[in-house]
């Protein structure tokens, strides 16, 4: 309301000048010489009133709704171009079309500026101003109407353009003033307008208006002709414009006097209520006073004891989290209050009291969640454990059935199924480790390194494309074997993934001076260094996982590994690699190897090495040896049928009981055995004494027919057969799949025992809710 008593009365001054200076600017344009003092000095008076306008409505605009102070600023800025719209219309360079519609815009900006400074709150300011704006537009309305027709009385005729546009402003007068105005006004100036309706110059207005608008057919040049009535239309508007002012300022006068009494009544409803704040604050003070000495005491002992209880519920909650019993009324001390009663005491003994019961909430509450958390891990283990039985079963009978069948379609089928079985196995023993479990697979016996790295090449996906590199012949405890082939899987099978195909993934595995190293190295994307530093954190400090908060994680095969690591004492890092991928080093612990393989096997032939062995070539996967591919499909089946399908105990218990029988040295030399994959092997010939019977050799040719084995005749050309890629394929599996048949079937037959599996009376029977 200040603003609006600021600007308000110079804003509404100032736009009648302005009418009044674009009627006299009118008139000099269509009648050179006429009006020329009057509209010097209305200029004058409009300067005069512009400045103290401007003046006025310099105020802040910090608490001003945006509505209001863009219209305001419009009012403002567009007095900047007077001046010089002045000039241009007394050099005759704006005409007086252009000259009208500039005043008109910035008449246009103060109703704009009045009409937002009537959205007030307040509703009854609200509804008094209304009126107000609506008499405004009247006034602008004739004003225009005055103008336009002024231009035309010089002349005798309008434009039909202009005539439509006087048309439309004598409607719009009509239609506000009995819709907008005379409604909405009070008994007094109702008066003032019906007095200003039944006046000699509003019915001379109207009469000259009827005249005007009577129908009529423009002339020749187009041109409304206007009658000859131009001295007394003159007369009738210089009559009403004082009657239409005094309306004006009665309804302004009313709502400043209205804004007021609601500005004095806000004030004193502001004093009144300072006074009484003021008072009780005074006797809050006084009463805090009072009562700050007894109650101080009280406050101090019961923000120790509220302390030590938040002291004590964390060492609560880590022990229930470690596995520990807790009683919960005996976890933490409660805290003491003056009333034991619950309904008793103030508001102190109740605020323990409720303290009191918030912690007995929290204890039980954090006991039961460990409870049910222990048991869903023991349910979870269950489930998964028999599930690792009936993958036992299963690799069993796979295994049973690869001997059986030789249709190369059927065994590609069995091996696949074998290789699917061997992955799903780990995926079950990682959710036995989930569970805080750990894997039930078991050796007897120290197993090679490298038929471990090949055991856990054989439970990834794209075991394909990654290559073994074992330096020397270093064997891996029987107790470590189970959790580093599932550890080497996760991390191969994660390396294969974020690589892209072909690429290799490197396996490399050496002794080092604190044990076992491997390496698992891709040529993937490689990760953030945040990324790397977040990986080897959870390997360092393996946290507590509650598996159902976890469930969305990608990161499940780190929370395995990471908790194998720990129970093993590994030490996993993660390290950019050179070819910009991921590079994992697992540190295999000392104790864990076993670098003299006769102490782990009882009976087993001491190796005596023949003088300067020629080593070993080492070969790429797909590689040739003696113009033959040795396929990694091949080299998988190898090791997949007798590493995989063990399930549980996959170690040949063969070795735990030597056989009697004495093996000679055969009388020819046997072939190297040839290489898998990039697996470079320092194996030499041995001669033993009172051992095993060794495993059949194969002899390149051996089984072929005398006519094939003889080459053809020098000069004649072999005739090339061409074969299908899928029957080499078949063919190649077949012959593997036999080989491997046949040496299972000699080693038994020696030995008298079979493979090992786990035993089902070991699992619990399942109940009817696992049957079902």
């Amino acid at each position: 309301m200040d603003l609006v008593r600021k600007t308000g009365q110079p804003g509404s001054v100032l736009m009648f000048s302005l009418q009044e200076e674009r009627r006299l600017t009118a008139a000099s344009q269509t009648q050179p010489g006429a009006s020329t003092d009057a509209l010097k000095a209305q200029r004058q008076k409009t300067d005069t009133e512009a400045r103290a306008f401007l003046a006025s409505s310099n105020v802040s605009m910090d608490n001003v709704p945006s509505d209001i102070k863009a219209t305001l600023a419009a009012a403002r800025n567009g007095l900047g171009d007077l001046s010089a719209k002045r000039s241009a219309i007394d050099s005759g360079s704006l005409d007086a079309t252009g000259a009208f519609t500039y005043y008109t815009g910035l008449i246009g900006n103060y109703l704009e500026m009045f009409t937002s400074l009537s959205h007030v709150d307040d509703g009854t300011v609200a509804y008094l101003t209304r009126p107000l704006v609506g008499e405004f537009w009247v006034m602008e309305l004739m004003a225009r109407e005055d103008t336009e027709l002024g231009m035309g009385w010089s002349v005798g005729q309008l434009p039909p353009a202009v005539y439509t546009s006087v048309s439309q402003n004598i409607g719009a007068q009509a239609y506000i003033f009995g819709e907008e105005v005379s409604t909405r006004l009070p008994a007094n100036e109702s008066a003032l307008i019906q007095k200003l309706g039944t006046s000699d110059g509003w019915q001379v207005k109207g009469q000259i208006e009827q005249e005007v608008f009577k129908p009529a057919a423009p002339n020749k040049a187009g041109m409304m002709v206007l009658p000859p009535m131009g001295q007394q239309w003159r007369s009738a508007m210089d009559s009403i414009r004082p009657q239409i002012t005094e309306l004006v300022t009665l309804r302004a006068t009313a709502v400043l006097d209205n804004g007021q009494q609601d500005a004095d009544s806000l004030l004193n409803k502001v004093i009144t209520t300072t006074l009484i704040g003021l008072v009780a604050v005074i006797i809050v003070v006084l009463v805090t006073w009072r009562l700050t000495g007894s109650l101080r005491r009280r406050i101090v002992g019961l923000t120790d004891q509220a302390g030590e209880l938040e002291r004590t519920l964390p060492e609560v909650v880590e022990r229930l989290a470690r596995g520990e019993q807790v009683d919960p009324a005996a976890a933490s001390r409660a805290i003491a209050t003056g009333d034991t009663n619950s309904t008793g005491g103030d508001e102190l003994d109740r605020l323990g009291q409720a303290l009191n019961l918030a912690r007995a909430s929290a204890v039980g509450t954090a006991v039961r969640q460990a409870e049910q958390h222990r048991g869903f891990e023991k349910l979870l283990q269950r489930i998964a454990r028999r599930t690792q039985l009936l993958i036992g079963l299963q690799l069993k009978t796979l295994n049973e059935m690869e001997r059986r069948h030789e249709d190369p379609e059927v065994l590609e089928g069995l091996f696949d199924l074998d290789h699917l079985t061997a992955r799903l196995r780990r995926y079950e023993e990682n959710l036995v480790i989930l569970g805080g479990g750990q894997p039930q697979r078991r050796w007897r016996k120290p197993v090679p390194l490298l038929d471990v790295l090949r055991s856990a090449q054989g439970e990834v996906q794209d075991y394909r494309r990654i290559l073994i590199d074992v330096e020397g012949s270093p064997w891996l405890s029987e107790r470590a074997v189970g959790p580093v082939v599932h550890v080497l899987a996760e991390l191969m099978e994660n390396a294969a993934t974020f690589s892209k195909p072909p690429s290799p993934v490197e396996v490399r595995a050496a002794l080092v001076g604190r044990g076992l190293a491997v390496e698992v190295e891709d040529r993937g994307l490689g990760m953030e260094q945040a990324q790397y530093d977040a990986a080897n954190a959870l390997m360092r400090s393996t946290p507590r996982m509650d598996v159902l908060a976890q469930a969305d994680d990608v990161r499940l095969g780190l929370y395995v590994v990471a908790r194998l690591a720990a129970t093993l004492g590994l030490q996993v890092e993660f390290r950019p690699s050179a070819f910009g991928g991921t590079r994992a080093v697992v540190l295999i612990p000392g104790e864990l190897v076993s670098r003299d393989p006769n102490a782990g096997y009882g009976g087993y032939p001491t190796a005596v090495p023949d003088p300067e062995p020629e080593p070993l070539p080492v070969r790429s996967a797909g590689a040739t040896l003696s113009g033959e591919t040795y396929d990694e499909a091949e080299a998988y089946n190898e090791f997949e049928a007798d590493l995989s399908s063990t399930s549980y105990q996959s170690y040949d218990e063969s070795y735990d009981a030597p056989s009697a029988e004495t093996w000679t040295e055969p009388l020819e030399p046997v072939p190297a055995p040839r290489p898998s994959w990039a697996t470079r092997v320092n194996d030499h010939e041995r001669t033993v004494e009172s051992v095993d019977p060794p495993l059949p050799q194969r002899v390149r040719q051996a089984s072929l027919a005398a006519e094939l084995r003889t080459p053809p005749p020098a000069g004649m050309p072999a005739a090339p057969v061409e074969e299908p890629a899928p029957t080499r394929a078949r063919s190649g599996a077949t012959t593997i799949g036999a080989f491997q048949r046949r040496s299972r079937a000699a080693r038994y037959e020696q030995t008298g025992e079979i493979m090992q599996f786990p035993n089902p009376a070991q699992f619990p029977a399942p109940t009817t809710e696992d049957q079902s």
